[in-house]
């Protein structure tokens, strides 16, 4: 079995959102699914994903402060800078983290570790609706 669908998230503030709820409510085929694997792609260049910790605040508020850190908005180098001080540095930080997450599903769940969740990374200050497709393949 495949399917897939597209999820608009509602723009948040720069910084790092667990969104696994909204992502499994968006994919209802997902409770059918035994054994299979859910592609979470994000059609932006200024956004992330990533799989970490979903229990901390502390844990989102380090990534931010660290990323912030090892790549500042408006460094003098970049050349590319018509859209905004934030928005080279959101490129680069997009390719670090990536534009994906491919997880495993088993008996009808994602088979995340306990204190697994996945989050959008907004690495703008005013990045607005960010869209998500979803692939589930499975049987």
């Amino acid at each position: 079995m495949w399917t897939q669908h597209e999820l608009t998230l509602r723009p948040v503030r720069r910084g790092f959102h667990l969104i696994t709820r909204e992502v499994v409510a968006a994919v209802p085929e997902l409770a059918s699914v035994g054994v299979g694997l859910l592609h979470v792609f994000i059609q932006h260049t200024s956004a992330s994903l990533t799989l970490n910790e979903n229990a901390s605040p502390d844990v989102r508020r380090d990534f931010e402060r660290y990323f912030n850190h090892a790549v500042p908005d408006g460094w003098a180098e970049y050349e590319h800078a018509q859209e905004g001080p934030d928005d080279m540095a959101a490129h680069i930080k997009t390719s670090l983290l990536g534009p994906s997450l491919t997880l495993p599903v088993r008996a009808g769940r994602l088979a995340l570790g306990t204190w697994q969740g996945i989050y959008l990374c907004e690495h703008r200050d005013q990045g607005g609706a960010r869209k998500l497709l979803l692939t589930l393949q499975g049987e």
